[in-house]
């Protein structure tokens, strides 16, 4: 590998310099004030969920950033157990029938105890995301008990992670990046004394794998773990490569030793066999070996340089400030522990950006979905199997990818669905007998879509369905016909199999699905399962809708299209119940239910993600969504915290959302190293809460457009550029004193749209590419 000519003087700069800090080696220690979008800290991890994640949307590492001892704990988007396999219940089909019936006639508990037997895949539960293992880098110069001026940094803005400390008069500068551009990781480690720096390099795994040492380079292969009865088949490789200034490095037993150098350089590749959901045969080696061999053409100042442009390519897009106060000054441990009690706005910023930060680093185009941990994960049985759970989790993970600017986050999503469309085909047909397709509320990197975990959990066909409103959000804001008509026919395919499968009840006569459940939530009568929980009727309202105005949209389809509308009009209503609240299923059996501040708020969807309900059209609904959400309480695990504050903001009581968005920045529900804190971690707690600030500033609906919409007290003065609406429009901001001082907005397409400030609005055409100001005289009476 090249590297340019080092003296004592460049020697902690460079990756400084490439990140655009100030060029001196205490830059990393600078004020928040000079770079607010970092995380920081005065030692080291201890637990992994105090480890600052790097990622490219396809490698990920969790760096704890130690002294004499370092760890970096390995990802790869592809790496889980298992391999194809067929899930499906052969006795499903015939069972199906007699479950609706034991439904109809009120015996849920019948009912589920039937479809435990007769209807849940087989394995009951699905394949798990792994690690690959874990780089550890020792540096025996170092006694820890010497170790001072300590600091480590995680820079949001140009993704690198950053540890510097003083030992024996020596200081040492470590920064590790993840390159989406060369698709490695790269480390560079130095010190500023010539030739002072020992250290060894050793990869190690938990999978059944063996590692090799030579030259230069340490190699680390193995095979992925069998679950369920399912046997592992994906092999996995690991390629690790040093090259030093000055001094040497040997190849010893298991390690790489460096000795007498100045700096060391280490990239990284990590690949599986994975080719497709249904083919796991791949040969890793060679893709390890090509993009090694790239990267060690390059320095490290290259490598970085180009990944941090392609990072704040996207991240740079959206900028956020809502204040500082001195409380911002604290290392982001200490700050997360005193949140609840501070005045520190800045924290909430810096949580958005995060938020940010993360779907960037866990899904790029060509990559997986960002799973139940994003991207990283160091357990070979993580929690939930940290798989896709498409009953909230999956679809909350890219509520911000639209409105905060990450349109290329999405294609992962887009790429997922369309894999569903195909295993979910069979399971239409084999379990309903159904056209169309369906998937339920977990799937995996093997893309299985019949039910899992059993029925008072996984009965749930109204997956697919949901995340085919994503599909649709991806249009609503970017507005490409092309686009539209590649992704119509899994629209199309969803919404066909709910015409074959909906019952009609025969108390009301409407259209219900059958069976089902309100995700997760069991009902007064000893059971979850049951028949049109109200979270179904409303996604299918807006599968059905989108499906239908996709078809006129693209001038196809008519009948089709006509015949979802007059089935819409078909499915059973929201109803009020006898509390005031939005019911939970088609009975009024809320005020029953064994929990009433059950986690999920299911029956809320049509509220937020999708504008069903809203204060405007719907009055009496929304106060009714309002009363279940005061029933189910503010506090709950980290997503459902985050779901809360996106309700609440959609309610446009600021304040309200932004009491629980600080109980989510607490300590009880955010990690030291901002993960979500479930608990356990899962990182749709923080995408939800990227999304609820987001809520709190701007919400668009069609080519309506609210401003300030649940701006909190809080939050007095600040200002917000790039924020996304729907319809390719641009949202700038900018406020003083709680009140709107400039508004700015830029489409990339010629149209009108409605702008709200309160109950004021202002109609404006705007053209593409030109930017429209717009001042408080301009919003006249509604």
């Amino acid at each position: 590998m090249s590297q340019p000519r080092v003296t004592r003087r460049t020697l902690l700069e460079g990756s400084v310099a490439v990140a655009g800090l100030a060029c001196s080696s205490g830059a990393i220690g600078q004020s928040n004030r000079d770079h607010p979008h970092r995380l920081w800290y005065r030692q080291p991890a201890d637990a992994w969920v105090e480890a600052l994640p790097v990622g490219n949307g396809r490698l990920g590492a969790m760096v704890f950033g130690g002294s004499a001892h370092e760890r970096l704990q390995l990802n790869e988007a592809t790496f889980w157990g298992g391999s194809p396999y067929d899930p499906i219940n052969p006795d499903a089909h015939d069972a199906i029938p007699e479950v609706r019936r034991l439904i109809a006639a009120g015996r849920f508990a019948e009912a589920e105890a039937l479809a435990n037997a007769k209807v849940m895949a087989k394995p009951l539960s699905q394949m798990s995301y792994q690690p690959i293992g874990d780089l550890l880098i020792d540096l025996p110069r170092v006694e820890p008990a010497g170790v001072e001026d300590y600091h480590r940094a995680l820079d949001l803005d140009a993704a690198v992670a950053t540890t510097q400390f003083r030992a024996g008069g020596i200081t040492y500068r470590r920064d590790v990046q993840a390159s989406a551009i060369d698709q490695v990781l790269a480390i560079r480690i130095s010190v500023d004394r010539p030739h002072a720096l020992d250290l060894d390099l050793r990869l190690t795994s938990p999978q059944r794998a063996t590692t090799q040492a030579a030259g230069d380079r340490l190699l680390l292969t193995g095979v992925g773990p069998s679950e369920h009865g399912v046997p592992g088949v994906l092999r996995f490789a690991a390629l690790v490569r040093a090259s030093a200034d000055g001094g040497t490095i040997n190849a010893e037993g298991d390690r790489l030793r460096a000795r007498g150098v100045t700096a060391v350089t280490i990239v990284v590749a990590m690949a599986t066999g994975y080719r497709w959901f249904d083919d796991g045969g791949g040969d890793p080696g060679p893709i390890v070996e090509r993009h090694i061999a790239a990267a060690s053409a390059k320095d490290f100042r290259t490598i970085a340089a180009a990944a941090t442009a392609e990072h704040r390519r996207l991240f740079r897009r959206v900028r956020l400030d809502l204040g500082r106060t001195p409380a911002a000054d604290q290392p982001t441990d200490v700050r997360i522990r005193t949140s609840e009690g501070a005045n520190d706005p800045a924290l909430a910023a810096l949580y958005f950006h995060y938020g940010r930060y993360l779907l960037i680093s866990s899904s790029r185009a060509g990559g997986q979905p960002a799973n139940l941990q994003g991207l990283w994960n160091e357990s070979v049985k993580p929690p939930w199997g940290s798989k896709y759970t498409i009953n909230i989790n999956t679809e909350m993970n890219y509520w911000p990818a639209e409105p905060t600017g990450l349109a290329e986050c999405v294609p992962p999503l887009i790429a997922l669905v369309r894999d569903l469309a195909i295993s979910g085909t069979r399971t239409a047909r084999t379990m309903y007998g159904a056209r169309g397709w369906v998937a339920h509320h977990n799937t995996d990197l093997w893309r299985a879509t019949a039910p899992i975990d059993g029925a008072q959990y996984g009965l749930w066909p109204t997956g697919g369905a949901w995340l085919c409103t994503h599909l649709w959000e991806r249009y609503d804001y970017g507005r490409d016909e092309a686009y539209l008509r590649s992704i119509y026919p899994l629209m199309r395919g969803a919404a066909l199999f709910f015409l074959d499968v909906l019952q009609t009840d025969p108390q009301s006569g409407k259209l219900v699905t059958s069976p089902s459940l309100s995700p997760e939530n069991i009902h007064p009568h000893g059971a979850s399962i049951c028949a049109g929980p109200a979270m179904d009727q409303q996604i299918l309202r807006d599968l059905f809708a989108y499906t239908a105005h996709a078809a006129a949209i693209l001038g196809i389809d008519a009948d089709f299209a006509a015949q979802l509308t007059a089935t819409r009009a078909r499915l059973a209503p929201d109803k009020i119940g006898k509390q005031g609240q939005l019911q939970e299923w088609q009975q009024d059996w809320d005020a029953d239910a064994p929990d009433p501040h059950h986690r999920h708020v299911s029956h809320l969807y049509a509220l937020f993600p999708s504008d069903q309900i809203n204060l405007d059209d719907t009055p009496a609904l929304a106060r009714a969504a309002q009363r279940s959400l005061e029933i189910r309480g503010d506090e709950s695990t980290g997503w459902a915290t985050a779901w809360r504050a996106n309700l609440w903001a959609r309610l446009r009581d600021g304040e309200h959302a932004h009491r629980i968005l600080r109980f989510l920045l607490g300590p009880e529900r955010t990690y030291p190293n901002m993960f979500d804190a479930h608990p356990p971690f899962q990182i749709d707690g923080n995408f939800g809460g990227t999304r609820a600030i987001a809520e709190m500033l701007m919400q668009s609906r069609g080519d309506e457009i609210l401003l300030l919409p649940a701006l909190p007290r809080a939050w007095p003065t600040g200002s917000v550029k790039g924020l996304q609406a729907r319809g390719t429009c641009q949202v700038d901001l900018a406020w003083r004193d709680g009140a709107l001082t400039a508004v700015t907005l830029t489409a990339a397409l010629d149209g009108e749209r409605v702008v709200w400030l309160g109950d004021r609005q202002a109609k404006v055409r705007l053209r593409a590419g030109r930017p429209t100001r717009l001042s408080t005289q301009d919003f006249g009476a509604a």
